[in-house]
């Protein structure tokens, strides 16, 4: 299993909106950035994703499952853009805030630390475990 950070902006797909999928999920659309694209392809069914509101909040919300690998993004017709579905597993008891994250030496080179534009990203086992241990949840 491998994991991931996904982002998001509140006002346009929030964690509530997620959760309230349910088991059905939701396409991870409206990605056009190539390297974040790429690392949707990399995605496997059952990888665990960090859910991360960006903007305002700049906080890791939730936790969610891959449930289907890299197919066309039906948001457009142009056959470069693929992404992921995804469904929500957990709330994090306790949001970890990228203020927390950044004064986490161990941290220090994560991927959201060090390029925080990147929509899609890679997180570490090490990673994965300390933020969802700085978030109350274990999975």
């Amino acid at each position: 299993m491998r994991y991931w950070l996904f982002k998001s902006e509140p006002s346009t797909w929030s964690w509530d909106n997620q959760q309230a999928k349910g088991d059905e999920g939701e396409e991870w659309d409206g990605v056009r950035n190539y390297q974040a694209r790429n690392f949707m392809r990399e995605m496997a069914i059952g990888d665990r994703g960090l859910f991360y509101h960006s903007q305002k909040e700049k906080s890791v919300v939730g936790i969610v499952e891959v449930i289907a690998e890299a197919h066309q993004d039906s948001t457009t017709d142009d056959e470069r853009w693929e992404c992921v579905d995804i469904k929500a597993i957990a709330s994090l008891k306790t949001p970890v805030s990228l203020e927390q994250i950044k004064a986490e030496e161990r941290l220090e080179t994560m991927v959201l630390v060090k390029n925080s534009r990147l929509s899609v990203q890679p997180v570490t086992p090490e990673e994965w475990d300390l933020i969802t241990t700085m978030g109350g949840v274990k999975l």
